[in-house]
């Protein structure tokens, strides 16, 4: 990919944005397949494994309200949701820097898997009916999408948000992984003979 000039005279780092992507090795191109085959049919039949991985973003959403505290109330909310999403994209980032498309379909990936458990929680906004998880004492707990919705004037619109979140999260991770197999097949290894 080649960039404007002016960007890698004035950011010079962008550079390594214009190098080739590292090549995806066939068998570990089927092995990523067979993973992310296997997790879209647990995340569509409603299994146990994604809600696993799901754990791993807990302490990072909650560390997002603790981050974001300095900042206000609204921020400290939406902080959680933020990190939550920040997280997964900043290593994409530093995977795209160093063109690696695994790493870089990995943590996409997971940014769009995010999607379907913060649009779960988007559509309880009104009702309030999950149990929530706090850091420190439990009298202080706020819904975070009730509060960001009602101060955005979208309480109302709880379901409609969360539906649109959920598909975006569903067609994100089907893409990612495209671009894997599309990353995959292009810059597959050669044979020596051309064949």
């Amino acid at each position: 990919m080649r960039l404007p000039e002016s960007w890698t005279e004035r950011l010079p780092f962008l550079e390594a944005l214009e190098e080739e992507w590292h090549s995806v090795p066939r068998a570990a191109l089927l092995i990523w397949l067979i993973f992310y085959a296997f997790f879209l049919f647990e995340l569509a039949t409603g299994r146990d494994f994604p809600r696993w991985m799901d754990l791993v973003f807990v302490p990072v959403h909650e560390g997002g309200h603790l981050l974001f505290a300095w900042f206000g109330q609204f921020l400290s909310v939406a902080g959680g949701t933020f990190l939550q999403l920040a997280a997964p994209f900043l290593l994409a980032m530093y995977f795209t820097f160093r063109r690696q498309p695994q790493g870089v379909a990995f943590c996409v990936f997971f940014l769009f898997e995010q999607l379907l458990p913060i649009a779960t929680y988007m559509a309880d906004a009104r009702a309030q009916a999950l149990p929530l998880l706090t850091v420190g004492s439990g009298d202080d707990v706020i819904h975070d999408w009730n509060y960001m919705f009602g101060k955005m004037g979208l309480l109302g619109h709880d379901t409609q948000i969360a539906s649109a979140t959920r598909v975006l999260g569903w067609l994100g991770m089907l893409a990612t992984v495209l671009w894997l197999v599309k990353r995959g097949l292009s810059h597959a290894p050669r044979s020596p003979s051309g064949y």
